[in-house]
């Protein structure tokens, strides 16, 4: 069996009592220069976002830019095949009928905005991640029920085992645990 103090330690987690400590310590671990951390909380906290520093998603400009692609590709397929190579005078109406293919147009722009929209999402979060150290944590359990945490990864520039340690417990964190790999 191998021992605890054989496996490498890939991070920090600690402990906040609720989430308006865990949105002060999240501002004081930006303003210090962290960039490597990650908040975790039972719910979602409004203005987190902006108190961890993170930029606004570039997943609506990618479902838009889907939904351009699948609108104007369906209906220049139905008015090429309308009026190019299979026109046909149907009661004295145009070739091009444009009423005719917005089901069709507005279901395929709807159609690649949804797939843009999960593959975008999970290619922006780096999922799927099927481990994650955090989750071998005793303490961390209760990120589903009632504890607020905030991780922080050795691969931070600024990450310092003692220093980071010390840190964390001066911006209220409680609980501080070692994450290492399984």
């Amino acid at each position: 069996m191998n021992n605890v103090k054989d496996k490498k330690t890939v991070g920090l987690l600690a402990q906040f009592d609720d989430p308006a400590a865990l949105m002060h310590a999240a501002e004081k671990v930006r303003d210090a220069g962290y960039k490597k951390f990650d908040c975790h909380s039972p719910f979602p906290i409004h203005g987190m976002d902006a108190a961890m520093g993170l930029k606004r998603s570039r997943l609506g400009w990618i479902v838009g830019l889907a939904a351009l692609i699948g609108t104007t590709g369906a209906l220049g397929l139905q008015w090429w095949s309308s009026t190019l190579e299979y026109p046909l005078v149907i009661s004295g109406k145009p070739f091009f009928s444009f009423q005719a293919y917005v089901p069709v147009t507005f279901a395929l722009g709807v159609l690649l905005s949804a797939l843009a929209a999960l593959i975008g999402m999970l290619a922006l979060n780096g999922l799927p991640r099927l481990h994650h150290p955090v989750f071998y944590s005793d303490n961390f359990a209760k990120a589903t029920d009632d504890g607020f945490f905030i991780s922080i990864e050795t691969c931070d520039p600024l990450f310092d085992a003692d220093q980071t340690k010390t840190f964390l417990e001066s911006i209220g964190g409680k609980n501080l645990e070692e994450l290492r790999e399984e």
